[in-house]
């Protein structure tokens, strides 16, 4: 992955969902992100994604990491569960979306 920082995987997050659209299909919720300091979300509806800085109104699940280890889960050299276990991954909300969100962001 080519990206260094939080800020550029969720500038070129929207544009790699787009080309993975039929991946999306039938997904339709909102994942507010806290990485760091930084506050991101993206909604799925039918096949499109939208990411937005800021804070969703009423997100479906909810991340915080750090960025360094947000980084490092993207990258593969962090595995989700160890991550979730270890309380370097904070999930609250659907727990069922954030299992399908590791994929969804390595589309």
């Amino acid at each position: 992955m080519a990206e260094t920082t939080a800020a550029e995987v969720f500038e070129s997050l929207q544009e790699k969902l787009a080309k993975n659209a039929a991946k999306l299909a039938g997904l339709t919720c909102v994942y507010q992100f806290r990485v760091g300091e930084a506050l991101y979300n993206v909604t799925f509806t039918d096949g499109n994604a939208r990411v937005a800085k800021g804070e969703a109104s009423a997100p479906n699940c909810t991340v915080t990491m750090a960025e360094s280890d947000f980084l490092a889960l993207l990258s593969g050299k962090l595995n989700a569960q160890m991550a979730f276990m270890t309380g370097k991954l904070k999930v609250a909300g659907d727990f069922g979306l954030a299992l399908k969100l590791e994929s969804l962001l390595r589309a």
